[in-house]
């Protein structure tokens, strides 16, 4: 009789967190639409002026589409201002042969700090993270949210281990921990763990909270503290 009353109060509980999260996607979604639409909106001048910058930079074309891994393991292209120069490929494969440095940070970050291929523009686009609002476009697909983990491609997800599901159980976000936690002086050991933390502790409050904190992260890069 108690066995079967404490499954009755268990199978009550998860559906009420059921419901709770069902009704906070939706309120996640109504958030990630106004706030996509009012940012392309407001931003329209800027988006128009980067443009043809981009064109005068380094010619066409101004977006760079890279395939992501999105919610459940759905490919997905991501959109950004192409900051890297038309001959990046080739330039990476020649920084990575003739310097162990670089190779080792690539092959622990997936990244270059000083990365050669970075045209002048696209330096102050990722500085201010303006390459990025070609992302709203995404969000307005359903592809990616405003908060979430970082989209990754298909070769980092052995890296996130028994963690995989975290991130294949989230719609991947324009920002979220990773980026109001240190961005680039953050291992990626410690983003996994952030994005799980998110995943366990999501909540729209916590959006809220992320998106609030990223407008000062920003502020401050822009102002050089």
């Amino acid at each position: 009789m108690l066995s079967a009353l404490d499954g009755a109060v268990r199978d009550s509980v998860r559906s009420r967190i059921r419901q709770r999260r069902k009704a906070g996607d939706f309120v996640k979604s109504a958030i990630d639409i106004v706030v996509s639409v009012l940012a392309l909106l407001f931003l329209s001048p800027a988006i128009i002026i980067l443009c043809i910058l981009l064109l005068l930079e380094d010619g066409w074309p101004i977006f760079y589409r890279h395939r992501r891994i999105g919610r459940g393991g759905k490919p997905f292209f991501c959109l950004k201002f192409r900051t890297m120069r038309r001959d990046a490929d080739q330039i990476l494969q020649h920084v990575l042969a003739t310097d162990p440095v670089a190779l080792q940070e690539w092959r622990s970050q997936q990244k270059l700090r000083s990365d050669p291929r970075v045209h002048p523009l696209g330096r102050f686009l990722r500085m201010t993270s303006l390459d990025e609002i070609p992302q709203f476009i995404n969000v307005l697909r359903g592809e990616m949210s405003i908060v979430g983990p970082r989209p990754i491609v298909e070769e980092e997800m052995a890296r996130y281990g028994d963690r995989i599901h975290c991130y294949l159980s989230l719609t991947p976000g324009i920002t979220g921990l990773w980026q109001i936690s240190g961005r680039n002086d953050t291992s990626y050991e410690n983003r996994v763990e952030l994005d799980a933390q998110y995943y366990n502790t999501r909540s729209v409050l916590l959006d809220l909270n992320i998106m609030w904190r990223t407008a000062g992260v920003l502020f401050l890069e822009r102002n050089g503290h």
